[in-house]
């Protein structure tokens, strides 16, 4: 959620797509996951849900650095392409094995409780992703711009207000440079270079993120057979008969006598 958040801007904001276009832009990262995910239904049961989530995690990292060495400015759509199908690949083989691990290991009455969990995991995980990649993005461009606008040849003219307006976003920047048609190429060219700064400390987060969660599941996750004697162990709790009472001619003699009077 966070690669596509800073995607979109990153189309339309560097590479100049439009609204529409860059809609359809993220279609391949789809493509992969509903090609992926039967697939890696058929991993989990050959190689266990570990190996696939690190595999997930793999084509993710790929996805990454992808976008943080090979998208910049005049970025050929392949190569866009080739970055979101990368992260939906990972997406892909990542997704089932992490809804399979919550549902499977619970009784079948608290499947719901399992499912929504997944889908808690996945909202909040990406709420908080977006959040802190946009963040970066706009600490980084900021950083960025104010170190453009020093080091132009113009910085004396810029008044406090125009350099606020230039640091806020991208598009504070697009609007000086309408104010300033004269300088409106300078301006256009240091704010796509701050956007793209920006951007680089957004994949970088995400690669650590990527790294993290990798080194934990690596560590902590259960291997294959562990994880088959596991799944096997709940299932046994789960479709084991309950407990039968005490029968009828167990009851107290003084309990019988008073039913019968």
């Amino acid at each position: 959620m966070g690669a596509m958040f800073i995607g979109q801007q990153f189309l339309q904001n560097v590479l100049g797509y439009g609204t529409a276009l860059s809609g359809t832009a993220i279609i391949p990262a789809a493509l992969m996951m509903v090609l992926v995910a039967p697939r890696s239904a058929k991993l989990i049961e050959a190689r266990g849900a570990r190996f696939t989530l690190l595999l997930g995690y793999a084509f993710v990292l790929l996805g990454f650095l992808t976008m943080l060495l090979l998208w910049g400015e005049g970025t050929n759509y392949v190569i866009v392409a080739l970055g979101y199908a990368l992260v939906g690949t990972g997406v892909g083989f990542a997704g089932t094995p992490a809804s399979h691990s919550l549902t499977g290991s619970v009784p079948v009455t608290r499947a719901g409780m399992a499912s929504g969990t997944a889908d808690l995991q996945r909202d909040l995980g990406g709420a908080i992703m977006q959040s802190i990649f946009g963040a970066l993005l706009a600490a980084g461009y900021a950083a960025a711009m104010v170190t453009a606008i020093g080091t132009s040849p113009d910085a004396a003219d810029v008044t406090a207000s125009t350099q606020s307006q230039l640091t806020m976003s991208y598009a504070g920047a697009s609007e000086v440079a309408k104010q300033y048609p004269q300088y409106a190429t300078e301006i256009s060219a240091a704010a796509e270079e701050s956007f793209l700064a920006g951007a680089q400390w957004a994949y970088l987060a995400g690669i650590v993120a990527v790294l993290g969660g990798a080194a934990l599941v690596f560590v902590m996750f259960p291997k294959r057979d562990e994880e088959r004697r596991l799944l096997a162990q709940y299932q046994a709790m789960d479709t084991a008969e309950p407990t039968v009472g005490p029968s009828p001619s167990a009851a107290p003699a003084g309990a019988a006598t008073e039913g019968a009077a």
